[in-house]
Protein backbone atom coordinates (compact mmCIF):
# COMPACT_ATOMS: atom_id res chain seq x y z
CA UNK A 1 0.00 0.00 0.00
CA UNK A 2 1.40 3.41 -0.61
CA UNK A 3 1.05 5.39 1.90
CA UNK A 4 0.72 9.42 1.10
CA UNK A 5 0.85 12.67 2.98
CA UNK A 6 -0.08 15.56 0.35
CA UNK A 7 -3.72 17.34 2.09
CA UNK A 8 -5.09 18.55 -1.19
CA UNK A 9 -7.41 16.19 -2.72
CA UNK A 10 -6.99 16.58 -6.37
CA UNK A 11 -2.88 16.29 -5.93
CA UNK A 12 -3.45 13.19 -4.01
CA UNK A 13 -5.72 11.43 -6.85
CA UNK A 14 -3.68 13.06 -9.83
CA UNK A 15 -0.82 10.95 -8.34
CA UNK A 16 -2.61 8.21 -7.93
CA UNK A 17 -3.53 8.19 -11.17
CA UNK A 18 0.02 8.97 -12.79
CA UNK A 19 1.57 5.77 -10.77
CA UNK A 20 -1.09 3.37 -12.21
CA UNK A 21 -0.25 0.13 -13.63
CA UNK A 22 -1.53 0.30 -18.03
CA UNK A 23 -5.49 -0.92 -18.22
CA UNK A 24 -6.08 -1.08 -13.87
CA UNK A 25 -7.59 0.66 -11.56
CA UNK A 26 -6.36 0.88 -8.05
CA UNK A 27 -8.17 1.93 -5.06
CA UNK A 28 -7.93 5.24 -3.39
CA UNK A 29 -8.14 6.05 0.31
CA UNK A 30 -8.32 9.99 1.87
CA UNK A 31 -9.24 10.46 5.42
CA UNK A 32 -9.84 13.73 7.46
CA UNK A 33 -10.93 14.95 10.78
CA UNK A 34 -14.19 16.84 10.90
CA UNK A 35 -16.52 18.67 13.40
CA UNK A 36 -18.74 16.87 15.29
CA UNK A 37 -21.51 15.12 12.99
CA UNK A 38 -25.40 13.44 14.07
CA UNK A 39 -24.25 9.43 12.72
CA UNK A 40 -27.57 9.08 11.85
CA UNK A 41 -28.19 12.47 10.08
CA UNK A 42 -25.24 10.84 7.44
CA UNK A 43 -27.13 7.80 7.60
CA UNK A 44 -30.41 9.73 6.84
CA UNK A 45 -29.00 11.30 3.89
CA UNK A 46 -26.55 8.78 2.38
CA UNK A 47 -30.03 7.14 1.64
CA UNK A 48 -30.32 10.51 -1.08
CA UNK A 49 -26.26 9.81 -2.31
CA UNK A 50 -26.28 6.12 -2.59
CA UNK A 51 -28.65 2.88 -2.68
CA UNK A 52 -26.52 1.46 -0.04
CA UNK A 53 -25.54 2.14 3.34
CA UNK A 54 -23.80 0.53 6.24
CA UNK A 55 -24.23 0.85 10.36
CA UNK A 56 -21.72 -0.57 13.25
CA UNK A 57 -21.51 0.50 16.21
CA UNK A 58 -20.57 -0.68 20.03
CA UNK A 59 -22.97 1.80 22.21
CA UNK A 60 -20.83 0.69 25.09
CA UNK A 61 -17.97 2.41 24.11
CA UNK A 62 -19.10 5.13 21.83
CA UNK A 63 -17.63 3.73 18.52
CA UNK A 64 -19.80 4.08 15.42
CA UNK A 65 -19.19 3.27 11.99
CA UNK A 66 -21.26 4.77 8.78
CA UNK A 67 -21.04 3.69 5.26
CA UNK A 68 -22.23 5.18 1.97
CA UNK A 69 -22.19 3.36 -1.04
CA UNK A 70 -19.84 1.02 -2.32
CA UNK A 71 -16.33 1.32 -3.62
CA UNK A 72 -15.11 -2.25 -3.76
CA UNK A 73 -17.23 -5.27 -2.70
CA UNK A 74 -15.36 -8.01 -1.54
CA UNK A 75 -17.43 -11.53 -1.98
CA UNK A 76 -16.38 -15.23 -1.59
CA UNK A 77 -18.41 -18.31 -2.14
CA UNK A 78 -15.71 -21.30 -1.80
CA UNK A 79 -13.07 -21.01 0.99
CA UNK A 80 -15.05 -17.78 1.30
CA UNK A 81 -12.79 -16.40 4.88
CA UNK A 82 -9.34 -17.90 3.31
CA UNK A 83 -10.54 -16.30 -0.40
CA UNK A 84 -12.20 -13.02 1.57
CA UNK A 85 -8.73 -12.48 2.96
CA UNK A 86 -6.38 -12.58 -0.11
CA UNK A 87 -8.70 -10.44 -1.83
CA UNK A 88 -8.26 -8.15 1.07
CA UNK A 89 -4.53 -8.26 0.68
CA UNK A 90 -4.34 -8.03 -2.75
CA UNK A 91 -6.48 -4.96 -2.98
CA UNK A 92 -4.65 -3.50 0.30
CA UNK A 93 -1.37 -4.10 -2.18
CA UNK A 94 -1.97 -1.82 -4.84
CA UNK A 95 -3.89 1.14 -2.75
CA UNK A 96 -3.38 4.65 -1.96
CA UNK A 97 -3.97 5.76 1.54
CA UNK A 98 -4.28 8.72 2.84
CA UNK A 99 -4.34 8.99 6.39
CA UNK A 100 -2.65 10.90 9.11
CA UNK A 101 -4.34 8.99 11.87
CA UNK A 102 -3.77 6.30 14.06
CA UNK A 103 -7.45 5.40 14.61
CA UNK A 104 -9.26 1.86 14.27
CA UNK A 105 -11.94 2.46 11.73
CA UNK A 106 -10.52 4.55 9.54
CA UNK A 107 -8.58 4.70 5.78
CA UNK A 108 -9.60 1.39 3.96
CA UNK A 109 -11.79 -0.40 6.33
CA UNK A 110 -14.33 -3.07 4.98
CA UNK A 111 -17.63 -4.01 6.52
CA UNK A 112 -19.71 -6.83 6.36
CA UNK A 113 -20.51 -10.42 7.23
CA UNK A 114 -21.13 -13.62 6.54
CA UNK A 115 -23.91 -16.71 6.67
CA UNK A 116 -24.04 -19.08 9.12
CA UNK A 117 -24.10 -22.05 7.14
CA UNK A 118 -22.86 -22.18 3.35
CA UNK A 119 -23.77 -25.49 2.76
CA UNK A 120 -27.20 -25.06 3.75
CA UNK A 121 -29.47 -24.74 0.47
CA UNK A 122 -30.04 -20.87 0.01
CA UNK A 123 -33.51 -19.66 -0.59
CA UNK A 124 -35.09 -16.68 -1.96
CA UNK A 125 -35.53 -14.90 1.55
CA UNK A 126 -31.83 -14.54 1.35
CA UNK A 127 -30.76 -13.81 -2.32
CA UNK A 128 -29.32 -10.29 -1.81
CA UNK A 129 -26.64 -11.75 1.02
CA UNK A 130 -23.59 -13.48 0.01
CA UNK A 131 -21.77 -16.28 1.31
CA UNK A 132 -19.59 -13.24 2.68
CA UNK A 133 -19.91 -10.02 1.68
CA UNK A 134 -17.48 -7.36 2.68
CA UNK A 135 -17.81 -3.71 1.34
CA UNK A 136 -15.00 -1.03 0.82
CA UNK A 137 -17.67 1.97 1.38
CA UNK A 138 -17.58 5.28 -0.78
CA UNK A 139 -17.87 7.76 2.29
CA UNK A 140 -17.27 6.43 5.76
CA UNK A 141 -18.16 8.53 9.07
CA UNK A 142 -16.33 7.51 11.84
CA UNK A 143 -16.96 8.10 15.73
CA UNK A 144 -14.01 7.18 18.11
CA UNK A 145 -13.84 8.83 21.37
CA UNK A 146 -16.09 11.62 21.20
CA UNK A 147 -13.75 12.37 17.37
CA UNK A 148 -15.11 12.22 13.88
CA UNK A 149 -13.33 11.27 10.76
CA UNK A 150 -14.57 11.43 7.57
CA UNK A 151 -12.98 8.79 4.89
CA UNK A 152 -13.40 8.80 0.74
CA UNK A 153 -12.55 5.79 -0.88
CA UNK A 154 -12.80 5.93 -4.72
CA UNK A 155 -11.72 3.71 -7.47
CA UNK A 156 -9.60 5.35 -10.39
CA UNK A 157 -8.24 4.43 -13.40
CA UNK A 158 -5.78 6.01 -15.93
CA UNK A 159 -7.86 7.93 -18.24
CA UNK A 160 -9.36 9.64 -15.05
CA UNK A 161 -9.43 13.13 -14.35
CA UNK A 162 -8.69 14.26 -10.91
CA UNK A 163 -10.06 17.34 -11.16
CA UNK A 164 -13.49 16.26 -11.79
CA UNK A 165 -13.42 13.23 -9.17
CA UNK A 166 -12.17 15.79 -6.30
CA UNK A 167 -15.28 18.31 -7.28
CA UNK A 168 -17.81 15.38 -6.67
CA UNK A 169 -16.09 14.11 -3.60
CA UNK A 170 -16.46 17.41 -2.25
CA UNK A 171 -19.86 17.91 -3.30
CA UNK A 172 -20.72 14.65 -2.12
CA UNK A 173 -19.09 15.21 1.38
CA UNK A 174 -20.93 18.82 1.99
CA UNK A 175 -24.11 16.99 1.36
CA UNK A 176 -23.08 14.28 3.98
CA UNK A 177 -21.76 16.12 6.63
CA UNK A 178 -24.27 19.21 6.76
CA UNK A 179 -27.44 17.85 6.72
CA UNK A 180 -29.90 17.36 9.35
CA UNK A 181 -31.76 13.74 10.29
CA UNK A 182 -35.40 13.47 9.04
CA UNK A 183 -36.38 10.37 10.92
CA UNK A 184 -39.32 8.11 9.14
CA UNK A 185 -42.22 7.72 11.14
CA UNK A 186 -42.95 4.20 13.39
CA UNK A 187 -44.27 1.12 12.03
CA UNK A 188 -46.79 -0.75 13.42
CA UNK A 189 -47.17 -4.53 13.54
CA UNK A 190 -50.30 -5.68 11.67
CA UNK A 191 -49.82 -9.37 11.25
CA UNK A 192 -47.34 -11.81 12.56
CA UNK A 193 -46.89 -15.42 11.48
CA UNK A 194 -45.02 -17.81 13.61
CA UNK A 195 -43.54 -20.29 10.89
CA UNK A 196 -44.65 -23.59 11.80
CA UNK A 197 -44.68 -24.04 16.07
CA UNK A 198 -45.62 -27.14 16.04
CA UNK A 199 -43.46 -28.61 13.37
CA UNK A 200 -40.47 -27.00 15.49
CA UNK A 201 -41.52 -27.79 18.55
CA UNK A 202 -41.70 -31.12 17.06
CA UNK A 203 -38.04 -30.79 15.80
CA UNK A 204 -36.73 -30.08 19.31
CA UNK A 205 -37.78 -33.17 20.66
CA UNK A 206 -36.25 -35.02 17.60
CA UNK A 207 -32.75 -33.06 18.66
CA UNK A 208 -33.29 -34.17 22.29
CA UNK A 209 -33.44 -38.01 21.06
CA UNK A 210 -30.73 -37.37 19.10
CA UNK A 211 -28.64 -36.29 21.99
CA UNK A 212 -29.74 -38.80 24.09
CA UNK A 213 -28.70 -41.50 21.73
CA UNK A 214 -25.56 -40.06 20.75
CA UNK A 215 -22.37 -38.49 21.46
CA UNK A 216 -23.78 -34.53 20.65
CA UNK A 217 -24.16 -32.59 24.04
CA UNK A 218 -26.22 -29.63 22.11
CA UNK A 219 -27.73 -28.49 19.05
CA UNK A 220 -29.09 -24.74 18.52
CA UNK A 221 -32.02 -24.80 16.73
CA UNK A 222 -33.49 -21.49 15.05
CA UNK A 223 -36.81 -19.99 14.56
CA UNK A 224 -38.60 -17.74 12.07
CA UNK A 225 -41.40 -15.05 12.74
CA UNK A 226 -42.74 -13.56 9.75
CA UNK A 227 -44.34 -9.27 10.61
CA UNK A 228 -46.25 -7.39 8.27
CA UNK A 229 -46.05 -3.68 9.06
CA UNK A 230 -48.67 -0.72 8.33
CA UNK A 231 -46.00 1.07 5.94
CA UNK A 232 -42.26 0.24 4.84
CA UNK A 233 -39.70 -0.03 7.99
CA UNK A 234 -37.17 3.02 7.66
CA UNK A 235 -33.95 1.50 8.63
CA UNK A 236 -32.52 4.75 10.69
CA UNK A 237 -36.04 4.89 12.79
CA UNK A 238 -35.52 1.38 13.77
CA UNK A 239 -31.59 1.85 14.63
CA UNK A 240 -32.43 5.07 16.38
CA UNK A 241 -34.92 3.73 18.17
CA UNK A 242 -32.72 0.47 18.94
CA UNK A 243 -29.35 2.84 20.37
CA UNK A 244 -32.59 4.34 22.78
CA UNK A 245 -33.59 0.75 23.91
CA UNK A 246 -30.34 -1.65 23.88
CA UNK A 247 -27.83 -0.12 25.72
CA UNK A 248 -24.30 -2.57 25.68
CA UNK A 249 -25.03 -3.70 22.83
CA UNK A 250 -23.51 -4.27 19.12
CA UNK A 251 -26.25 -2.37 16.98
CA UNK A 252 -25.80 -3.11 13.21
CA UNK A 253 -27.53 -2.59 9.80
CA UNK A 254 -26.41 -3.79 6.44
CA UNK A 255 -28.47 -2.75 3.17
CA UNK A 256 -28.58 -4.59 0.04
CA UNK A 257 -31.04 -3.66 -2.55
CA UNK A 258 -34.35 -3.47 -0.81
CA UNK A 259 -33.36 -5.64 1.98
CA UNK A 260 -31.90 -4.56 5.26
CA UNK A 261 -30.41 -7.19 7.97
CA UNK A 262 -30.57 -5.12 11.26
CA UNK A 263 -30.39 -6.05 14.85
CA UNK A 264 -28.93 -5.12 18.03
CA UNK A 265 -26.25 -8.03 19.93
CA UNK A 266 -24.99 -8.29 23.11
CA UNK A 267 -22.67 -11.04 21.53
CA UNK A 268 -19.34 -10.07 20.61
CA UNK A 269 -17.00 -12.51 18.74
CA UNK A 270 -14.12 -11.00 18.63
CA UNK A 271 -11.84 -7.44 18.33
CA UNK A 272 -8.72 -6.91 17.70
CA UNK A 273 -7.10 -3.64 18.42
CA UNK A 274 -2.81 -3.65 18.11
CA UNK A 275 -2.64 -7.24 18.42
CA UNK A 276 -4.49 -7.71 21.52
CA UNK A 277 -7.86 -9.70 21.28
CA UNK A 278 -10.52 -9.47 23.04
CA UNK A 279 -13.59 -12.18 23.38
CA UNK A 280 -17.17 -12.75 24.87
CA UNK A 281 -18.55 -15.94 25.72
CA UNK A 282 -22.32 -15.14 26.36
CA UNK A 283 -24.89 -18.16 26.64
CA UNK A 284 -27.29 -18.63 29.21
CA UNK A 285 -30.62 -16.64 28.89
CA UNK A 286 -33.59 -15.52 31.35
CA UNK A 287 -35.63 -12.27 31.18
CA UNK A 288 -35.21 -9.63 33.62
CA UNK A 289 -37.61 -8.88 36.22
CA UNK A 290 -40.65 -6.46 37.00
CA UNK A 291 -39.19 -5.73 40.16
CA UNK A 292 -35.50 -5.05 41.79
CA UNK A 293 -36.54 -8.01 44.18
CA UNK A 294 -37.69 -10.16 41.26
CA UNK A 295 -34.81 -8.99 39.34
CA UNK A 296 -32.45 -10.57 41.60
CA UNK A 297 -33.90 -13.41 42.24
CA UNK A 298 -33.97 -14.33 38.56
CA UNK A 299 -30.13 -12.74 37.78
CA UNK A 300 -29.36 -15.94 41.06
CA UNK A 301 -31.43 -19.03 39.19
CA UNK A 302 -29.89 -18.18 35.82
CA UNK A 303 -26.27 -18.03 37.89
CA UNK A 304 -27.05 -21.59 39.43
CA UNK A 305 -28.76 -23.13 37.08
CA UNK A 306 -27.07 -26.46 35.93
CA UNK A 307 -28.71 -26.31 32.23
CA UNK A 308 -27.61 -22.44 31.55
CA UNK A 309 -24.33 -22.93 33.25
CA UNK A 310 -23.66 -26.13 30.83
CA UNK A 311 -24.37 -23.99 28.04
CA UNK A 312 -21.86 -21.59 29.13
CA UNK A 313 -19.17 -23.80 29.95
CA UNK A 314 -19.30 -25.32 26.05
CA UNK A 315 -18.72 -21.92 25.02
CA UNK A 316 -15.83 -21.37 27.42
CA UNK A 317 -13.71 -23.94 26.31
CA UNK A 318 -14.85 -24.21 22.57
CA UNK A 319 -13.11 -19.67 22.75
CA UNK A 320 -10.20 -21.22 24.67
CA UNK A 321 -9.35 -24.26 21.98
CA UNK A 322 -10.27 -21.65 19.08
CA UNK A 323 -7.65 -19.14 19.94
CA UNK A 324 -4.99 -21.02 22.11
CA UNK A 325 -3.17 -22.22 18.12
CA UNK A 326 -3.44 -18.29 17.62
CA UNK A 327 -2.81 -16.49 20.82
CA UNK A 328 -0.63 -16.11 23.84
CA UNK A 329 -1.39 -14.62 26.99
CA UNK A 330 -4.70 -16.04 27.08
CA UNK A 331 -6.93 -15.19 30.88
CA UNK A 332 -10.46 -16.72 30.84
CA UNK A 333 -11.96 -15.85 34.45
CA UNK A 334 -13.30 -19.48 35.61
CA UNK A 335 -16.61 -18.19 36.39
CA UNK A 336 -19.09 -15.92 34.44
CA UNK A 337 -20.92 -13.24 35.89
CA UNK A 338 -24.52 -12.25 35.11
CA UNK A 339 -24.55 -9.45 32.27
CA UNK A 340 -27.93 -7.27 32.30
CA UNK A 341 -29.18 -5.93 29.29
CA UNK A 342 -32.76 -4.05 28.99
CA UNK A 343 -35.24 -7.14 28.19
CA UNK A 344 -32.67 -9.94 29.15
CA UNK A 345 -29.72 -10.97 31.04
CA UNK A 346 -26.77 -13.38 30.06
CA UNK A 347 -24.07 -15.44 31.46
CA UNK A 348 -21.12 -13.42 30.50
CA UNK A 349 -17.24 -14.43 30.56
CA UNK A 350 -14.58 -11.84 28.84
CA UNK A 351 -11.78 -13.50 27.53
CA UNK A 352 -8.37 -11.68 26.70
CA UNK A 353 -5.20 -12.47 24.74
CA UNK A 354 -2.36 -11.62 22.91
CA UNK A 355 -2.54 -12.12 18.59
CA UNK A 356 0.26 -14.11 17.44
CA UNK A 357 2.33 -11.73 14.44
CA UNK A 358 1.18 -13.68 11.35
CA UNK A 359 -2.49 -14.21 12.20
CA UNK A 360 -5.21 -11.94 11.35
CA UNK A 361 -8.80 -11.26 12.85
CA UNK A 362 -10.45 -13.41 10.03
CA UNK A 363 -8.27 -16.67 10.82
CA UNK A 364 -9.72 -16.37 14.83
CA UNK A 365 -13.39 -15.78 12.80
CA UNK A 366 -13.01 -19.14 10.89
CA UNK A 367 -12.02 -20.95 13.62
CA UNK A 368 -14.71 -19.93 16.11
CA UNK A 369 -17.57 -19.77 14.10
CA UNK A 370 -20.01 -21.02 14.88
CA UNK A 371 -19.73 -20.72 18.47
CA UNK A 372 -21.79 -23.45 20.81
CA UNK A 373 -23.77 -20.55 21.52
CA UNK A 374 -25.21 -20.66 18.03
CA UNK A 375 -24.42 -24.31 16.90
CA UNK A 376 -23.99 -26.55 19.13
CA UNK A 377 -21.78 -28.99 20.33
CA UNK A 378 -19.75 -30.87 19.26
CA UNK A 379 -19.87 -28.38 16.08
CA UNK A 380 -19.65 -30.49 13.01
CA UNK A 381 -22.40 -33.01 14.20
CA UNK A 382 -24.68 -30.38 15.75
CA UNK A 383 -24.61 -28.20 12.31
CA UNK A 384 -25.01 -31.15 10.69
CA UNK A 385 -28.12 -31.71 12.32
CA UNK A 386 -29.07 -27.81 11.92
CA UNK A 387 -27.96 -28.25 7.96
CA UNK A 388 -30.64 -31.44 7.28
CA UNK A 389 -34.04 -30.59 10.27
CA UNK A 390 -34.15 -26.98 10.67
CA UNK A 391 -37.13 -25.11 9.16
CA UNK A 392 -35.19 -22.13 7.87
CA UNK A 393 -32.39 -20.66 5.78
CA UNK A 394 -30.47 -18.57 8.47
CA UNK A 395 -28.58 -16.60 5.98
CA UNK A 396 -26.64 -14.33 7.86
CA UNK A 397 -28.40 -14.26 11.18
CA UNK A 398 -26.13 -16.52 13.76
CA UNK A 399 -23.33 -15.65 12.04
CA UNK A 400 -20.00 -12.98 11.95
CA UNK A 401 -20.82 -9.25 11.38
CA UNK A 402 -18.69 -6.66 11.56
CA UNK A 403 -15.41 -4.95 10.02
CA UNK A 404 -11.31 -4.58 9.82
CA UNK A 405 -9.27 -1.78 8.80
CA UNK A 406 -5.66 -1.95 6.91
CA UNK A 407 -3.90 -1.21 9.84
CA UNK A 408 -4.88 -4.94 11.33
CA UNK A 409 -8.08 -3.73 13.91
CA UNK A 410 -11.44 -5.06 13.42
CA UNK A 411 -14.09 -6.00 15.13
CA UNK A 412 -17.32 -8.61 14.79
CA UNK A 413 -19.70 -9.69 16.80
CA UNK A 414 -22.68 -12.68 16.31
CA UNK A 415 -25.94 -11.36 14.58
CA UNK A 416 -28.53 -12.67 17.08
CA UNK A 417 -31.63 -10.27 18.01
CA UNK A 418 -32.12 -9.70 14.43
CA UNK A 419 -34.28 -9.58 11.01
CA UNK A 420 -34.37 -8.87 8.07
CA UNK A 421 -36.49 -6.31 6.37
CA UNK A 422 -37.97 -6.46 3.06
CA UNK A 423 -40.13 -2.95 2.87
CA UNK A 424 -43.22 -3.31 4.84
CA UNK A 425 -42.62 -7.07 6.02
CA UNK A 426 -39.73 -8.18 7.86
CA UNK A 427 -38.40 -11.81 9.19
CA UNK A 428 -37.25 -12.09 12.91
CA UNK A 429 -34.96 -14.80 14.11
CA UNK A 430 -34.40 -16.87 17.34
CA UNK A 431 -32.72 -19.64 18.38
CA UNK A 432 -32.02 -21.59 21.40
CA UNK A 433 -30.02 -24.56 22.77
CA UNK A 434 -31.41 -27.64 23.19
CA UNK A 435 -29.85 -30.41 25.34
CA UNK A 436 -31.09 -34.13 26.39
CA UNK A 437 -33.68 -32.52 28.86
CA UNK A 438 -34.99 -29.94 26.65
CA UNK A 439 -38.60 -29.32 26.91
CA UNK A 440 -40.10 -27.93 23.90
CA UNK A 441 -42.69 -25.93 24.98
CA UNK A 442 -39.92 -23.79 27.45
CA UNK A 443 -37.45 -23.56 24.84
CA UNK A 444 -40.29 -22.21 22.05
CA UNK A 445 -41.06 -19.36 25.18
CA UNK A 446 -37.28 -18.81 25.49
CA UNK A 447 -37.80 -17.50 21.62
CA UNK A 448 -40.47 -15.75 22.41
CA UNK A 449 -38.23 -13.49 24.81
CA UNK A 450 -35.25 -13.23 22.62
CA UNK A 451 -37.95 -11.77 20.06
CA UNK A 452 -38.50 -8.93 22.49
CA UNK A 453 -36.08 -6.85 21.38
CA UNK A 454 -36.59 -6.26 17.50
CA UNK A 455 -40.45 -6.73 18.27
CA UNK A 456 -40.59 -3.99 20.21
CA UNK A 457 -39.02 -1.27 18.05
CA UNK A 458 -40.84 -2.38 15.04
CA UNK A 459 -44.42 -2.45 17.15
CA UNK A 460 -43.81 1.44 17.54
CA UNK A 461 -45.46 3.40 20.56
CA UNK A 462 -48.91 3.43 19.83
Amino acid sequence: MIELKEENIEAVLQEAIDTIRPQSSRLVSITKRVEKVDTLAFYDVANQIRNERLFWTSTAEAYTLVGAGSAIEIIARHNRFETAEQIWNNLLEDAVSNNPYDVPGTGIVAIGGAAFDPEKEKTALWANFEPIRFTVPEYLLTEHEKDYYFTMNIVVREDDHPRQLANQLKREERKLLESLPKYGEDTHIVGRHDISPNKWKQTVKLATNEIQQSHVDKIVLAREVRLKLDKEADSGNVIRKLLSTQPNSFIFSFEQGRDCFIGATPERLVKIRESSLFSTCLAGTAPRGETEEEDARISYHLFHDQKNRGEHDFVVQMMKKAIESYCTDIDIPDEPVVYPLKNLQHLYTPVTARLNEGNSILDIIKNLHPTPALGGTPREESVAFIREHELLDRGWYGAPVGWLDNRDNGEFAVAIRSGLIQGDEASLFAGCGVVKDSDPEEEFEETNIKLTPMLSVLEGEK
